[in-house]
């Protein structure tokens, strides 16, 4: 049971420029909210209910984080 893991794939747009914080042993982290968003329709209406959520990356996907994302662009 220690190798079970959870994994979920998001894709959305950026909603604020992502955070980079670099370590002393060279490490970095990258941190950033993403909109993810659902349509349906209700009583003949399409509705759009966005969702947010908080993402953090470590290592290589932070350095392309880092070099690739900004706020608005569309990431998976």
């Amino acid at each position: 049971m220690s190798n079970l893991r959870n994994q979920v794939q998001l894709i959305g747009n950026v909603g604020n420029a992502p955070e980079i914080k670099n370590f002393e042993s060279g490490k970095k982290v990258s941190s950033f909210s993403l909109a993810t968003n659902e349509y349906y329709h209700k009583e003949g209406e399409k509705i759009q209910q966005t969702d947010w959520h908080n993402v953090v990356a470590w290592g290589k996907q932070a350095q392309l984080i880092e070099k690739y994302v900004d706020k608005g662009k569309e990431v998976a």
